[in-house]
């Protein structure tokens, strides 16, 4: 009986040593390889490149697509790089409704839908005029950088650095920020047959604002849209990043 036993045992014991000096030998392969991770602009822009429409709410998908390319090339050209999220406003719906998403870019889900208002100056319902100008009250259209936060007479809001030249980049300048505002509800959009305005500002809800400007602070891109042809033409972050420098 021992010879049969002898015999299994042996077998097992080739069993077990086969596959360690395998991964012995791959390891010795690897030593003395350098392996660079990805940088957060280019893991970002790649999940970019292959987006998934999945749910992405009541967004129209020539818009989405439009952001998307955006920020692909406002980090590949390292405008932003380090975008985790990317938030949509098209002004081309009315203020009563939801035209705010917010996307993970890494996760690619919808974050948030949200009510967002215009400035004075752009229009009432809708929004017809926009301004890069100073003292027009007007919103901004183009590509942002959501940069930090502050404590101001709106309360906590978020500074944005736009990235378009000629159509937002007087952003700071003009104290164009993300805020909260009691103007922007259901409520008021019932009451009023509109949302108030701000004057420039992208102000959200009271109850959600701290929310979204937690989660998009500190890098995450701002994609405003409006068929304004002049925009569509000249912005470097549009047309497949031809433009771009």
């Amino acid at each position: 009986m021992r010879a049969p036993v002898l015999c299994l045992l042996l077998i097992l014991a080739s069993l077990v040593v086969l596959p360690i000096g395998t991964l012995g030998a791959r390891e010795k392969a690897d030593i003395g390889r350098t392996v660079t991770p990805p940088t957060p602009s280019a893991s970002t822009a790649a999940a970019l490149a292959d987006w998934k429409m999945s749910f992405v709410g009541s967004i129209d998908s020539h818009v989405l697509k439009l952001a998307l390319g955006a920020a692909s090339c406002a980090m590949r050209t390292g405008a932003a790089r380090h975008a985790s999220t990317l938030t949509v406003i098209d002004y081309s719906k009315p203020s009563t409704e939801k035209r705010l998403w917010v996307f993970d870019l890494q996760s690619r889900e919808l974050v948030y839908e949200e009510l967002v208002a215009h400035g004075q100056g752009s229009g009432d319902n809708m929004a017809t005029r926009f301004s890069n100008e100073a003292e027009t009250h007007r919103t901004s259209l183009g590509l942002f950088v959501a940069a930090d936060t502050y404590v101001g007479k709106n309360g906590y809001s978020l500074r944005l650095d736009g990235l378009d030249r000629g159509f937002n980049d007087r952003a700071r300048d003009r104290a164009i920020v993300m805020h909260g505002a009691p103007y922007v509800s259901a409520e008021f959009a019932q009451v009023q047959g509109r949302l108030g305005r701000s004057w420039g500002c992208p102000a959200l809800g009271a109850s959600v604002a701290r929310d979204v400007i937690d989660r998009v602070k500190g890098g995450g891109l701002v994609f405003a849209y409006y068929p304004d042809q002049n925009w569509l033409a000249a912005s470097k972050y549009l047309g497949g990043c031809a433009a771009a420098a």
